[in-house]
């Protein structure tokens, strides 16, 4: 069992908490038996996973279908799973993995950009209704919060997992979408999400509220809609706001 901070296997997974780091190494941290499950059906084995001496029934399952794959089982104190933890509560697994390789499709129908978006809770919530809306994925301009970070990572609840999630410039982002018809998500849209016809290829721009969208994200959108809302609210967060369109997007192509 490691008992101290000083394994390099310790220092190793700390250091993942800072985003160079992340980028550097190709990996990211798993926490929980849930994310650990979602990375194992998505076919992606962890490096290798420190694990509590006290597990839930849930965790137990999850470490016999890791030890049947081989992956390196590293027995930890609470402690040093405290120190390697983003949260208050442990939840006894943890896992060190290497970013999903999922690509974009060569001729996607629909692509969700996020534009500058700086919270990891928000972009993390967007991710999860992202893949629920069964999108086929998901580009991050400049400015936006890194995908891995550990809030997204929890947000996203397995997203990771299931669809393409692409950092890009503008340049790349116009060129993955030159054969869709780009709409921002605006206050100010001149057009009700839900009189867009949904069933052509598309990409949605959302940007974040404080700001309100980019030079870049205008110029590139062809048509702005909106969210009719009562009582005189202002608006809604990026990501409850992807999460109405995507689903009248699918309620439209179902």
């Amino acid at each position: 069992m490691i008992t101290s901070l000083s394994n390099d296997k310790v220092k190793f997974v700390r250091a993942l908490s800072d985003r160079k780091q992340r980028v550097r190494e190709g990996r990211f941290v798993l926490e929980g038996a849930r994310l650990i499950d979602d990375a194992l059906a998505a076919g992606v084995k962890p490096d290798w996973v420190f694990c509590a001496e006290q597990l839930t029934p849930r965790a137990r399952a999850t470490l016999a279908q890791l030890k049947s794959l081989g992956i390196e089982l590293i027995p930890v104190s609470d402690s040093v799973l405290q120190s390697c933890s983003e949260t208050e509560t442990p939840q006894g697994l943890l896992a060190v993995t290497a970013f999903p390789q999922f690509k974009l499709p060569d001729n996607p129908t629909l692509i969700l950009i996020a534009d500058a978006l700086r919270d990891p809770g928000n972009l993390g919530t967007l991710l999860r209704s992202a893949a629920a809306a069964g999108i086929d994925g998901v580009l991050l301009s400049p400015e936006t919060v890194d995908a891995y970070n550990p809030k997204v990572v929890r947000g996203a609840t397995g997203a990771h997992f299931r669809l393409p999630i692409v950092p890009a410039d503008w340049a790349l982002i116009a060129q993955r979408t030159r054969n869709l018809k780009i709409y921002l998500a605006s206050a100010e849209g001149e057009r009700p999400y839900s009189e867009v016809d949904w069933t052509l290829p598309s990409a949605l721009i959302v940007g974040g509220e404080a700001r309100g969208a980019s030079e870049s994200a205008s110029r590139l959108a062809s048509a702005r809609v909106s969210i009719p809302l009562a009582n005189e609210v202002e608006s809604l967060n990026a990501a409850v706001a992807a999460s109405v369109i995507l689903f009248e997007v699918r309620r439209q192509r179902r």
